[in-house]
This record gives C-alpha cells, sequence and structure tokens, in this order.
C-alpha cells in the first residue's frame, strides 16, 4: 500500500491533520514539542464517486475503494540530521514512506507557540528541507567510501552507483529537493530509485490556515506557493481545524458546511488528489455481481502488471485482459450492453491501462 508521511515543526497543525485524516483521535494533539513520539499510521480511502455509480448499475452490495497510508511523524527541529530532538527517529521514519506532506504553519495564533517563535512557513520548510538534505549527503559520503574499491576496478555497477552519488551530491548543494526524472536516465535512474533518499520523494506543502483564510489563502500561502515553484512541490490549501471538525459530520452536513466556506472540496480530497499526482498514479475497476473495487496503478503500467495487484497469479499467467472504458460502461448501462455496442475490447499483453478502465483479466497457472 502506497505510504504518505505527514511531517511538521512542531504545533503546525500536524496531528491534527492525521486525526482528521484519520477520523479518529488515536494521534494525541498538545500544544507542546514532540507530542507525536511514535509514528501513527492509519489507511484513508481514497474518494472516487465512480466506484457508487457503478454500484448502482451492476447492482453489488459491495465497494471497495483503494487507500493510502498515512503516518504522522514525530516532529522534527533544527540539527535533526545530526540527532537532536527526534532526529534519529524522524529520519529513519520518513525513509520508509513515498511522498512527505510537509504541513506548514500559515496562521497567526498567539495562543499557539511556535517553535521558532514567530510565523514564518518558508523558514519551516527550509529548516526541513535542510535536515533531510544533510541526513542524504551523510548517507551519501559513506556509500562512496563504501563503493571507492568496486569503482577503481571498474564494476560496472559500482560505476553508475558513484555517477549518481556525484550528481545527487551537486544537486542537493543548490538546496532544491531532487526529481529524479529530471536529472536521471537509464541504468542511473535505475539505480537512484533503488537508493531511497529523503530528498528525491514528491513533496506536498499543505499551508494550514485558519477558517478565514481557506478559500483564497494569504500572505503566508503566497509566499509557499512561490517557493513550491521552483523546488518540484505540490500546494494544497487546508485548514486542520476545519477538517477536524468536517470528520465529525456526516456527508450531508459536511457539503452544506463546505459550501457555507465558499469551497467545493475538503482539503484532504485535495491533498489525496495531489499525492496521486506527485506519484503518477491511476486506477481501475473491477465490477460485477460481488463487488466494485478500485485498484491503484502507476501511469503506464501494462495490462500484466496491472493484474499483478490482483494476485501475481494473474500476472504470471496472464492471457489477456477484456476492458472497457468507464464512461462507456455507464453510457451503456450494463457490461452486455456495453459488449453489443461493440465497445468491450480484448487487450494483449502490451496494452496500457488507462485511468478509469473497468476491466476483467483472463489468465492461467499450471
Amino acid at each position: 500500500m502506497l505510504r504518505a508521511g505527514i511531517v511538521g515543526l512542531p504545533n503546525v497543525g500536524k496531528s491534527t491533520l492525521f486525526n482528521a485524516l484519520t477520523q479518529s483521535v488515536n494521534a494525541q494533539s498538545a500544544n507542546y514539542p514532540f507530542c507525536t513520539i511514535e509514528p501513527n499510521v492509519g489507511v484513508v480511502t481514497v474518494p472516487d464517486e465512480r466506484l457508487y455509480i457503478l454500484q448502482d448499475l451492476v447492482k453489488t452490495q459491495t465497494v471497495i475503494p483503494t487507500a493510502i497510508e498515512f503516518v504522522d511523524i514525530a516532529g522534527l527541529v533544527k540539527g535533526a540530521s545530526k540527532g537532536e530532538g527526534l532526529g534519529n527517529q524522524f529520519l529513519a521514519n520518513i525513509r520508509e514512506v513515498d511522498a512527505i506532506i510537509e504541513v506548514v504553519r500559515c496562521f497567526d495564533d498567539p495562543d499557539t507557540i511556535h517553535v521558532n517563535g514567530k510565523i514564518d512557513p518558508i523558514s519551516d520548510i527550509e529548516t526541513i528541507n535542510l535536515e533531510l538534505a544533510l541526513a542524504d549527503l551523510a548517507s551519501i559520503e559513506k556509500r562512496i567510501v563504501r563503493i571507492t574499491k568496486s569503482v577503481k576496478s571498474k564494476d560496472k555497477d559500482a560505476i553508475v552507483e558513484n555517477n549518481v552519488l556525484q550528481k545527487m551530491v551537486k544537486l542537493l548543494e543548490e538546496g532544491k529537493f531532487v526529481n529524479i526524472y529530471d536529472n536521471f536516465e537509464g541504468d542511473e535512474l535505475e539505480a537512484v530509485k533503488k537508493m531511497q533518499f529523503l530528498t528525491t520523494k514528491p513533496v506536498i506543502y499543505a499551508a494550514n490556515v485558519s477558517e478565514t483564510d481557506l478559500k483564497n489563502g494569504n500572505d503566508y500561502v503566497n509566499s509557499v506557493k512561490e517557493y513550491a515553484k521552483t523546488h518540484n512541490a505540490d500546494v494544497v490549501i487546508i485548514s486542520a481545524a476545519i477538517e477536524a471538525e468536517l470528520s465529525q459530520l456526516d456527508e450531508a452536513e459536511a457539503k452544506d458546511y463546505l459550501n457555507e466556506l465558499g469551497v467545493e472540496s475538503s482539503g484532504i480530497e485535495r491533498m489525496i488528489k495531489s499525492v496521486y499526482h506527485l506519484l503518477d498514479l491511476r486506477t481501475y475497476i473491477t465490477a460485477g455481481e460481488k463487488e466494485v473495487r478500485a485498484w491503484t496503478i502507476h501511469a503506464g503500467d501494462t495490462a500484466p502488471k496491472a493484474a499483478g495487484v490482483i494476485h501475481t497469479d494473474f500476472e504470471r499467467g496472464f492471457i489477456r485482459a477484456e476492458v472497457v472504458s468507464y464512461d462507456d460502461f455507464v453510457s451503456s448501462g450494463s457490461l452486455n450492453a456495453a459488449k453489443e455496442k461493440g465497445l468491450v475490447r480484448l487487450e494483449g499483453k502490451d496494452y496500457v491501462v488507462q485511468d478509469g478502465d473497468i476491466m476483467h483479466f483472463r489468465f492461467n497457472v499450471w
């Protein structure tokens, strides 16, 4: 399952946001540093109204959305890369996630202390990013020492790894998170993917604002947006306090509340969409009398790889896939009607699965 780590300096609204994400009160919120000592983990379903439209059409009682695992990771402070605060634990936990959500304080509140004594979202972001970069640089130095002999003996893999490490040093010294797809290709790209650097993970800045700034943001948010443009990151405006209230309302009440605030969707929904965008993810669907279910894949995945998400046997014994687009299925009203119109296709091993494809796999495993 995909994992997104929620990080931030103390007292920026990180645990409040996690509570709202998971609709739980398990992550203690308190007005002092390090109230989240162990990473709290919650599984959050991905909103997808298509599933419920299909549910009505295929007459099933069961809908299973895809999901993302969110991890509330203990707050860090300046010097975390050297073990300050809960630094070592923070860095170990964040290495395990696929994407990083940095909660940034973009609201004024004299009753909520800031660890640095003032509200400065860019300074907060740079504190976190610097600690991640320093941790990566320390790891790179150790790797370079470890492979020196192999490089001198012309070991091909070691030479590729060394080239990646030297490039990473140069990129990190420029003070930016690294988009590996813009800076590496071929063997180097495959090598850097395996290295699990903190600064190569996709980043979302969650600009935490007050209720009055949720619709249009404020000067703090604008500064974060400008920063994100040059640092390969997305920005989502969110009010952790509002999300906490929404998590206690039923669907109709929550919708009315959002309308009153002048926004179309919750910050959590927008954050999940941003995670999907950053990780370049897609959803395909299986639909039948037993259940309607969403499955997460990466853009560019072929039919056999998509089948393997259900079970490895599906990929190993893949023969072909029966495919119809979501729009064609809905406009036809049923799978049989779509077949009669010639809208259902048989696709082979090279077919690249599209978002919203409704699929049935044929496979054979001896």
